[in-house]
């Protein structure tokens, strides 16, 4: 397809950039993802380990939090041949959520105490804002903080907490104030998963795997000094952190190696030249390059200065609406193929996968705020509607 990043000093990062993923992807963690594979803790823990020794594990902090400078251009041709090279996408609970926020709204102590640790790797996030009877509807959570001697006392339950069962803390949105409209009575915490009375239970996916959990908060202790900026801010600080995540749902890279894939799974069944696939490709190769035009205008302007608030929304419908569609027609093109031989348990090159990942990425227009909510966003927000 067309690359709107092309330029001679583009081809140069980009060579820079493949050099050391080849140098340092285990080839093992490489097939897998290659494969649409599941990927356990050591395969996203290896890769972060060499990233952060490279200095590139968190291409959109500054460098005085230990970022890499690079450019909006950069980073996106970093992510976009991170992908095509097959290496695991690093969660990004502490880097591309928590950890922005912390710099922005967090004490000095905070960002002394936790920011080496989400670089190095040493501390695995996730994210506690999801509860049952309120997933995009956020602002009705229940889980509460009560007043105690030198802090406070959670109460409650999370769900869909992905990766919680590799995690060592979790940042919660927590109601501090009922009596006040429920956007206004919430606070951010950051929470010990040691802590007692804080357990955890898998969520069994129909993919198979089960990747998310469901946290219990009973009477779990938070001292002062882990309550990120002020008291009854959370909502504030939440709508800025699911903006930060929006723009990396857009998945240009992801988007690009997917594509890839598709044309050669329809090379290998003899339906590259099946006019409705060769449309369908087509259409969505079009599509990849109107999100990642409009991402580069976006980013160029939040580099100028400019707050990119709800913005951010198109990115994440139309970014997970390629995704989705890519993977319908994985399906479409393996057919009966992509399901798992009945001797080996997995279906065969270059089918494998093809199943998990469809049901799998259902999840994409869900979470980060589910793309219908992200149109009410938009309507309101941005056309005024």
């Amino acid at each position: 397809m067309t690359d709107l990043l092309n330029g001679p000093e583009d081809q140069a990062f980009r060579q820079e950039i493949r050099d050391f993923i080849a140098a340092n992807l285990h080839p093992e963690t490489r097939a897998k993802v290659s494969r649409g594979a599941p990927l356990g803790r050591e395969d996203f823990a290896s890769w972060h380990r060499s990233l952060y020794e490279q200095g590139w594990v968190a291409p959109a902090w500054p460098a005085e939090h230990g970022g890499p400078g690079w450019s909006a251009r950069q980073r996106l041709i970093a992510d976009e041949e991170m992908f095509r090279l097959h290496t695991p996408p690093l969660p990004g609970f502490g880097l591309k959520m928590i950890g922005p926020i912390l710099m922005r709204f967090g004490s000095e102590a905070q960002q002394k105490r936790f920011l080496p640790g989400i670089l190095s790797g040493d501390d695995w996030w996730c994210q506690g804002f999801s509860e049952p009877g309120a997933g995009s509807d956020l602002a009705s959570l229940r889980t509460r903080a009560t007043r105690t001697e030198g802090g406070w006392l959670i109460s409650g339950s999370k769900t869909w907490t992905t990766y919680a069962q590799y995690a060592n803390w979790i940042f919660c949105l927590v109601r501090t104030d009922p009596e006040v409209k429920k956007q206004q009575g919430i606070s951010m915490m950051l929470v010990d998963m040691a802590s007692d009375g804080l357990s955890r239970r898998p969520i069994r996916l129909m993919d198979g795997t089960e990747e998310v959990n469901e946290i219990f908060l009973d009477n779990v202790f938070v001292p002062d000094d882990l309550v990120v900026g002020e008291i009854n801010m959370g909502w504030t600080y939440a709508k800025a952190l699911l903006e930060n995540e929006r723009f990396g749902i857009g998945g240009i890279g992801r988007s690009k190696h997917l594509l890839q894939r598709v044309w050669n799974m329809a090379q290998a069944a003899g339906r590259a030249g099946d006019p409705e696939i060769a449309a369908a490709l087509s259409g969505i190769e079009i599509d990849i390059m109107a999100i990642e035009a409009t991402t580069l205008r976006l980013l160029a302007s939040a580099e100028a200065g400019v707050r990119i608030g709800a913005e951010t929304s198109l990115l994440k419908v139309r970014g997970t609406e390629i995704q989705q569609g890519l993977t319908e027609l994985m399906l479409d093109i393996a057919g009966p193929a992509a399901l798992p031989d009945r001797d080996s348990a997995c279906a065969e090159e270059p089918f494998e996968n093809v199943a998990y990942q469809f049901l799998n990425w259902r999840k994409l227009s869900i979470y980060g705020g589910s793309n219908e909510i992200q149109r009410s966003i938009l309507a309101g927000q941005v056309l005024g509607l």
